[in-house]
């Protein structure tokens, strides 16, 4: 069969490269795709919002299954254009990917299921938001409702602080039409978790649990990324943990979609702050995580183009999923800058040292210039995976192979992993 990835980032080289090991592909194609996915696929530049392009390549070779990688596309309603269009497409509709395309919308399903998250109010006006934000105690967590590149969250620590980011939001438009609206959120404390499942609107399959690190420096400083590195499984949960945490999270949400028409069929990302009261839902991304995606699918044995097939069709077969039993912990190399301005064009050395079978080098923002050299093209530039008996191995196993790439301006956390470390002992799990 012929399969579609759209998308050109890390975590659509994941996608590239599990689907590849599938016996059921002959062929696939990556829009617009990188350098490191051109390894394995045929690259067509066409970019991913680009619907209608996408949709003609795809009804010009007959393709068999399209999988959808980020969040615009799916906002955006390629779904709904594929489908009318009678081609199979992994992901969730429009109406159904208004869980990550509105923080509102999300929030009130929310509360109107009785899923826990941090209490919230939505404003359109920066005077409403300003008299909230001094009546209330600090930090809060503001969020432009719709999609802003994984920048649109921001943990304001004072009064002062949270008024000017409502102003940069709705007055200054920082974030564009996404901050017009803006969530203000009470700020949960405790540890993340990140919870994937796979679900035709009905059925549900848990992906193996994994931890992002979202801040851009060590020791969690700095401003928000859209991730610097993750690893799997989380050891702070068992597998029975998850199983609860879906059936008091996920499960309302998805049954709720389904009574309004507009029923959840695709991967679903819940993120969660494991607190004192227990897990609550600090978000849903309507795709697979990324860098999670990176520290996940190295693990997962069962093939997964026959999931995501049937549910394109609507049907979710099958039931469980086989697991590599080592852990795998991934280290996001990003540009300099990041996740502000950064340079792009800048040659990457050293991928060729990197020939470990328990090591895989992710691609997220590269590209080849003119003389085939492979180059920087993104914030985040690549996420080195790596396979280990216990999390410290895999820890220390992508330690020495990232220590091996190089460019200018590069950079790198030095910590991933280190907060379940000093929970569970040193050696992980």
């Amino acid at each position: 069969m012929k399969v579609l990835v759209i998308g050109s980032g890390g975590r659509e080289h994941a996608l590239v490269w599990k689907i590849r090991q599938s016996p059921l592909v002959d062929k696939i194609f990556a829009c617009p795709g990188n350098a490191g996915i051109a390894e394995l696929a045929e690259c067509v530049p066409i970019e991913a919002e680009n619907l209608e392009g996408l949709l003609t390549f795809a009804l010009d070779q007959k393709v068999d299954l399209t999988v959808v990688g980020p969040e615009a596309p799916l906002v955006k309603g390629v779904v709904n254009l594929f489908q009318s269009k009678g081609l199979n497409v992994f992901g969730p509709s429009q109406e159904a990917a208004r869980l990550e395309g509105s923080k509102a919308f999300s929030k009130e399903l929310m509360a109107r299921v009785g899923v826990p998250t941090a209490a919230f109010q939505t404003f359109t006006h920066v005077a409403g938001a300003k008299h909230f934000i001094v009546e209330k105690e600090p930090p809060f967590v503001i969020k432009a409702d719709g999609l802003a590149g994984g920048k649109g969250v921001i943990i304001a620590n004072s009064c002062e602080d949270g008024i000017r980011v409502v102003n940069d939001m709705i007055e200054n438009k920082l974030f564009g039409e996404s901050g017009e609206l803006v969530v203000i959120e009470e700020c949960l404390t405790g540890d993340e978790l990140s919870v994937l499942l796979f679900t035709d609107g009905t059925s549900i399959i848990p992906l193996a649990s994994s931890q992002d690190h979202k801040r851009v420096y060590d020791d969690d400083r700095g401003p928000n990324t859209g991730g610097m590195g993750a690893y799997s499984p989380c050891p702070i949960v068992s597998d029975e943990d998850v199983h609860k945490i879906i059936e008091r999270t996920a499960r309302p949400v998805i049954n709720e979609l389904k009574r309004l028409g507009t029923p959840y069929r695709g991967l679903l990302y819940v993120g969660l702050m494991m607190t004192e009261k227990g897990p609550y839902v600090l978000e849903f991304n309507v795709r697979f995580g990324d860098p999670e995606t990176q520290a996940v699918l190295p693990r997962l044995k069962t093939d997964i183009v026959p999931i995501m097939s049937d549910i394109a069709r609507g049907t979710l077969k099958t039931r469980t999923l086989e697991w590599d039993p080592r852990a795998c912990l991934t280290v996001v190399m990003a540009s300099g800058g990041y996740p502000g301005a950064y340079e792009k064009g800048h040659e990457i050395k050293g991928l060729e040292t990197i020939r470990e079978e328990s090591v895989v080098v992710f691609h997220a923002g590269t590209t080849r210039n003119k003389t085939g050299a492979v180059v920087t093209a993104g914030g985040r530039v690549l996420a080195v995976s790596a396979l280990g008996a216990t999390l410290k191995d895999a820890h220390d196993e992508a330690y020495r192979a990232i220590e091996r790439i190089t460019f200018t301006g590069g950079f790198y956390r030095r910590d991933i992993g280190k907060r379940v470390f000093e929970k569970m002992g040193v050696g992980g799990t």
